[in-house]
């Protein structure tokens, strides 16, 4: 077996945009999909099963394999229930592509509380809600694919999205987490930051590039697959254009005592200076490093 042929995929907001795309990219390559999608608005409200049924129907009718789903994956019961699906369907689930999402934006001073848990509760908690529920099989066969999505407004920030960008910046550090955790388990965890043309960016961005979602499910596709061996990484895809994304730590500096307001400001620029920067890494293995070079 290679690439997604004949594994069990479960793939979340699959009804439409990006969550569509990816559902149709591995189908393509033979997966067996669980297309979830409760057909809510961007916003989060209303239910219509039919962009699920029409993806599933898309699927079939190319020659794929897919079911239906509408459980909502804010929810430990609708987390649960997905992966029900994903077992009763099909006896197993080996890739899982956590793509679900909806916007509620608004400045910071004027964003609600319910602004903030609703994106919240979707974006961070539906995917690590997903994900629960899913590990224990994971580990169990000793094999998965995990894809969680981020976006630019997590990584880089953006206006009228602290909610957005605080939910889709924590899932970055879930996945940083679930890497290193599912790596004795053959479990690899990684993170795609799309810009694409959806119903969830209309509006916002340039409606003459060619942002087809095509192009990130490309991605998320080759993250899915039993060849690719990257864990822990973040794929950007904008557009045709792939990148790379690390966070970075610059070389820094040391003090001989607790330094004071004017020692920080006098050695700023010499601490924020890049060349020479290192990707960073969890601080228990620079600890670890460190005692291991002074010969402890």
């Amino acid at each position: 077996m290679s690439g997604v042929d004949g594994r069990s995929a479960i793939v979340t907001g699959a009804g439409r945009g990006l969550g569509r795309a990816h559902a149709l990219r591995l189908a393509q390559g033979g997966a067996l999909v669980v297309v979830n999608d409760p057909g809510v608005g961007k916003e989060g409200g209303g239910e219509d099963a039919t962009p699920a049924q029409d993806v599933v129907r898309e699927i079939t009718e190319a020659g794929g394999t897919a079911v239906a789903d509408h459980h909502d994956i804010s929810t430990e019961e609708g987390a649960l229930g997905v992966v029900r699906t994903a077992i009763d369907a099909f006896g197993r689930i080996e890739v899982v592509v956590n793509n679900a999402g909806i916007l509620r934006d608004s400045t910071f001073h004027k964003m609600t509380i319910d602004q903030w848990m609703s994106v919240s509760k979707v974006h961070l908690d539906g995917t690590a809600l997903v994900t629960h529920a899913v590990w224990p099989h994971l580990r169990e066969q000793k094999y998965g694919r995990v894809v969680v999505t981020t976006s630019g407004a997590g990584l880089y920030g953006n206006f009228g999205q602290a909610n957005y960008a605080a939910a889709k910046m924590g899932v970055v550090g879930m996945m940083n987490t679930l890497a290193l955790e599912g790596a004795r388990y053959g479990i690899l965890c990684n993170a795609i930051a799309p810009v694409a043309m959806t119903r969830m960016t209309d509006g916002l961005l340039d409606s003459g590039n060619d942002l087809d979602p095509r192009w990130v499910a490309s991605a998320v596709g080759w993250l899915c697959t039993e060849e690719c061996e990257l864990t822990g990484e973040i794929i950007r895809v904008n557009g045709p254009h792939f990148s790379r994304v690390r966070m970075l730590e610059s070389k820094g500096v040391d003090f001989s005592s607790f330094p004071n307001d004017a020692e920080i400001e006098a050695r700023w620029a010499e601490m924020a200076d890049l060349s020479g920067a290192k990707e960073g890494r969890p601080a228990v293995a620079v600890a670890r490093e460190k005692k291991v070079g002074s010969g402890g």
